[in-house]
């Protein structure tokens, strides 16, 4: 945190009109100036923009306009300099260059948003939002992650720990203080509905947060069936590109094909495999491994059949293997006789066909409807959205209740406070009131160069 920082912020990919060089630190000011040609800078006004040249000496590198951004009202809270230079990467890595031979050093990934954090201008759950805001792959995803960004996440966090250490402090009280008859006396009646408040509070924060992932990563559909049936049809009808080979001869998909689409603001990555059938070809025997291996990782299957063929015992074996609560069957190739007998299943049946595209965006629907994911674009989006921060939450809801139960026990109240606070805790940690050094480090290694 002594040293003074630097790194390119924009992207490396093409060329663009601008780059834009950061600077960060104690000597980032004195550092910019050795190279900089305009000699008012150095005493100049915080948060102001200056004309001038990059210098080698005399050498001239670029014609710039740098800005200057005294601590702490910055990103960093550290003094800030960011130097708008010519596009191209010749350009802009000359500068760095310059930067790092005159003091500074290069910054590792993610270390200009890490500083951010470890001064307190941001905490751990916005700051792994910026993060996603970089990376959002759609509208929602976008929106989510700006939640995350201003506040508006954090807030719904730090509610909840209030009640808690409101909970905790009238505990306290009566352990310490039994003589203060003003203060609430904590008995298991009036502590049950407060834990029970925060426990609905949690569900709604996991349940919902569970398809806060969704929205981040998108839904990862496994696409399966027999060789023959249509998958690879479906998976190009549905991506609406060639993406698959399609021929009549069974076997054709050996290895995993992916694609995704953006329907109602959500990623949906569709996986066609390999047919899965019993085979002595080598090849297609790892082909049917893959498939059965991305079925069970997939977040749902679409089980594709044959309009046109009888029912066969792999596709009643395949039936079985599903579960049916994350599943779909889609009978294609409707446009064809019918001669697939009727079957009892529990599993949603969608008809159609990849010819004329009849059923594609029922399908489509349904895969929303899985989720109740229909109207997320018109919500909040106040969601956790990574493992980290839900598997916390998960484990406050565990600790909450688990008091609850202890509660309806012959347990004191003052000892449900030690797993009450054990749910603060971790709580805090999702913000990063409290966390460990090794654990920021690899949060921020995910960033990119500059951020």
């Amino acid at each position: 945190m002594d040293s003074t920082i630097a790194a390119i912020s924009t992207s490396s990919l093409g060329v663009g009109a601008i780059n834009i060089v950061r600077v960060s630190g104690p000597e980032a000011i004195i550092i910019v100036d050795k190279i900089f040609s305009n000699k008012k800078f150095i005493t100049a006004p915080s948060h102001t923009i200056h004309y001038g040249f990059i210098k080698d000496g005399e050498k001239i590198i670029d014609e710039v306009l740098v800005m200057l951004m005294r601590a702490p009202k910055t990103y960093t809270k550290e003094d800030v300099v960011e130097i708008n230079c010519h596009g191209g990467n010749i350009t802009a890595n000359k500068i760095l260059e310059l930067l790092l031979i005159n003091g500074a050093k290069l910054a590792e990934p993610g270390e200009f948003t890490k500083r951010a954090f470890l001064n307190g201008r941001i905490n751990l759950l916005e700051a792994e939002s910026v993060s996603d805001l970089l990376e959002a792959k759609n509208e929602n995803a976008r929106k989510m992650a700006l939640n995350g960004l201003s506040g508006k996440t954090t807030s719904l966090i730090q509610s909840l720990r209030e009640k808690m250490v409101q909970l905790l402090a009238n505990i306290e009280v009566n352990i310490d203080y039994p003589e203060y008859i003003d203060e609430l006396i904590i008995t298991k009646e009036n502590i049950e509905p407060t834990l029970t408040e925060i426990k609905n509070e949690l569900q709604k924060i996991v349940s919902e947060s569970e398809n806060g992932k969704l929205i981040k990563n998108g839904i990862n559909i496994a696409i399966i069936g027999r060789p023959n049936v249509g998958k690879s049809s479906l998976l190009n009808t549905l991506l609406e590109e060639d993406k698959a080979i399609v021929t009549d001869i069974s076997g054709t998909t050996r290895d995993i094909v992916e694609g995704t689409i953006t329907y109602h603001g959500i990623n949906l990555n569709f996986i066609d495999t390999a047919g899965i059938r019993e085979t002595k070809d080598l090849v297609e025997q790892i082909g049917v491994k893959k498939s059965k291996e991305v079925a069970n990782k997939a977040d749902i299957s679409i089980l594709v059949l044959n309009n046109n063929e009888n029912l066969t015992e792999e596709d009643k074996n395949l039936m079985k293997e599903l579960p049916k609560e994350k599943s779909l069957i889609f009978i294609n190739k409707t446009d064809l006789e019918t001669k697939i007998t009727e079957f009892k299943t529990s599993i949603k049946i969608i008809y159609g066909s990849t010819v004329n595209k009849k059923g594609i965006e029922e399908l489509k629907q349904e895969i929303l409807n899985i989720f109740s994911l229909n109207d997320m674009s018109y919500k909040d989006l106040t969601f956790l959205f990574n493992t980290r921060q839900i598997t916390l939450a998960k484990q406050a809801l565990k600790n909450i209740e688990h008091v609850i139960e202890e509660n309806k026990k012959d347990i004191p109240v003052d000892m449900l406070a030690i797993e009450i606070k054990e749910a603060w805790e971790n709580l805090g940690k999702i913000i990063g009131e409290s966390y460990e050094e090794e654990l920021v480090d690899n949060i921020f290694k995910r960033f990119c160069l500059g951020k």
